[in-house]
């Protein structure tokens, strides 16, 4: 019998700030060692090993700005610093790069990074990483709702409202990871996980290996998925 593999996986990258305290470090530590460029590729290549064509992480929401500016700050300075060699690896393994989240609160070095990453990438095919920046569920929704109120859109099924979202040429969420013990989503893509498999680790997200995402993704294909019917 063939293995299912998801399709579509997002990963909540959460503990950080715990994993820190645990270890008697600051919390923009854990942000560091969580987002560790080695640990993040690790968890790409398991994935792409494993045949999945799309991984989408969250790395900050639009709830995140209420936090400490140096955790803030640690985080966008991570993606600055790995730019160069995740640039490199995109090239390599034909991997095309995508932003979702907002667009004009992210800081200006950075959203031309962004720019530079989707723009060399776009013709690629053999994987697909999603980033979520600057990112929530219901702010998606409505920017879209806006974005159809501006094109004088009458009337909007399903199938033309995803057209609006960020994931627009991305497929629905099949399975959603989420790190540290939480059992929840947080909002993450409301419109588009709706029939998405739900996987809890206990683990903080810089201890969470490739290992664990190979059984997170053998819980998947052991699960029955029937999609209302």
């Amino acid at each position: 019998m063939k293995k299912i593999i998801p399709n579509h996986v997002v990963i909540i990258p959460d503990g950080n700030r715990r994993w820190a305290r645990k270890n008697g470090l600051k919390s923009f530590q854990g942000v560091l060692s969580g987002g560790n460029y080695n640990h993040l590729k690790s968890l790409f290549d398991e994935a792409k090993e494993a045949g999945i064509k799309y991984v989408s992480l969250w790395g900050f929401s639009t709830e995140n700005w209420r936090r400490p500016k140096i955790e803030i700050n640690s985080v966008f300075s991570l993606i600055l610093s790995n730019f160069e060699r995740f640039r490199a690896d995109l090239a390599k393994d034909k991997t095309r790069f995508r932003h979702f989240g907002r667009k004009d609160r992210l800081p200006k070095k950075l959203l031309e990074a962004i720019s530079i990453l989707e723009k060399e990438s776009k013709n690629f095919k053999d994987f697909n990483i999603q980033l979520c920046l600057d990112y929530g569920g219901r702010d998606e929704i409505v920017r879209a709702v806006n974005n159809i109120i501006k094109d004088k859109k009458k009337k909007v099924d399903e199938k033309e409202f995803a057209k609006y979202l960020d994931n627009a040429e991305v497929p629905d969420v099949d399975l959603i990871i989420r790190t540290s013990g939480e059992k929840r989503t947080s909002g993450l893509m409301p419109f588009q996980s709706v029939y998405a498999e739900l996987y809890f680790c206990d683990k903080y997200f810089p201890d969470f290996s490739a290992e664990d995402m190979k059984d997170a993704i053998e819980e998947f294909s052991r699960r029955k998925r029937n999609f209302g019917k």
